[in-house]
């Protein structure tokens, strides 16, 4: 086996995954444009935001790499190979820089603690670390136990949208809720249709995500859900910022991913899916995040 190239680790960051961490940062600092009115700009704690939900989600991703690899899950994968599964890294190197990231995430949320003073969001910080190593790290993984696109909702929605906003103005609004939720279920639903490609082999490594515990034809609806139900949310809040409307436009993306998902045959179109899902969510948070704001 060859060593891994600068292309394979590149591939091991898994980009595609990234606008799940840009989207709840755009959200949310639009809907601290809301408290705190126009003319009012954040840029380095926006930027650094930004830095901590990048870098965690790049972290994470070699973390499930590592912690899949060494527990022999990803011998059954269906998908793209991966750095420990394939051979083509040292477990400990994927670990190293799966570390490195957290700790660049860690350094860079500390310094946004020291702009805003606000002491007690390290705890989330931590908290937020700990739930991206758990994913599939230690013991008992709980992304092995159904509760991956729980987590995910929390804080790759919730989290991450409502702390961007309470970290640029002091406080948190209704706006920046909604949006969480938004891209907190977008976020499920790239988790899940993800997930769907490996039902065959998670079943076999006995690794029981939600996908796993639904089954096929369910968890494909359940996806559609995830997706669909944001742009409801989406037009209530239209009504509101009129700007939100061209939101809409990411249905050109969430609509093919909803029909592929519901009757792919193969891990290819599913990988497809999970592209448009990942669109969709960058989209919608371009137009959400700009209809607060503007």
């Amino acid at each position: 086996m060859r060593p891994a190239t600068t292309a394979d680790w590149i591939a091991g960051a898994r980009l595609r995954t990234l606008p799940l961490a840009v989207a709840p940062v755009l959200i949310g600092v639009g809907a601290a444009k809301v408290v705190e009115g126009a003319g009012i700009w954040h840029p380095v704690r926006s930027l650094l935001c930004l830095a901590v939900a990048v870098l965690l989600q790049i972290g994470v991703n070699y973390a499930n790499d590592y912690s899949d690899g060494i527990r022999g899950t990803d011998e059954f994968r269906v998908g793209p190979g991966r750095l420990t599964g394939s051979g083509k890294a040292a477990p400990k190197k994927v670990l190293t820089v799966a570390l490195t990231f957290f700790g660049l995430a860690a350094v860079a949320g500390l310094i946004l603690v020291l702009l805003t003073q606000h002491w007690w969001v390290l705890i989330v910080g931590a908290a937020a670390i700990a739930a991206a190593w758990f994913y599939t790290g230690g013991k008992r993984p709980y992304g092995y136990y159904g509760l991956g696109e729980l987590f995910v909702f929390v804080f790759f929605g919730l989290v991450a949208t409502v702390g961007t906003t309470y970290m640029l103005s002091g406080s948190v609004n209704q706006e920046s809720w909604f949006g969480g939720v938004i891209a907190g279920l977008i976020a499920c639903a790239v988790l899940m249709v993800n997930n769907i490609r490996d039902i065959g082999p998670d079943k076999q490594a006995r690794k029981r995500t939600l996908a796993v515990l639904l089954g096929n034809l369910t968890s494909r609806i359940v996806f559609c859900v995830f997706l669909l139900v944001p742009f409801g949310i989406l037009a209530v809040l239209a009504l509101f910022y009129p700007f939100a409307w061209f939101g809409m436009f990411a249905l050109l993306a969430a609509l093919p991913a909803c029909v592929i998902t519901l009757f792919a045959k193969t891990p290819r179109e599913l990988v497809t899916a999970l592209q448009l899902t990942s669109l969709t969510g960058l989209l919608v948070a371009i137009a959400l995040g700009a209809a607060y704001a503007f």
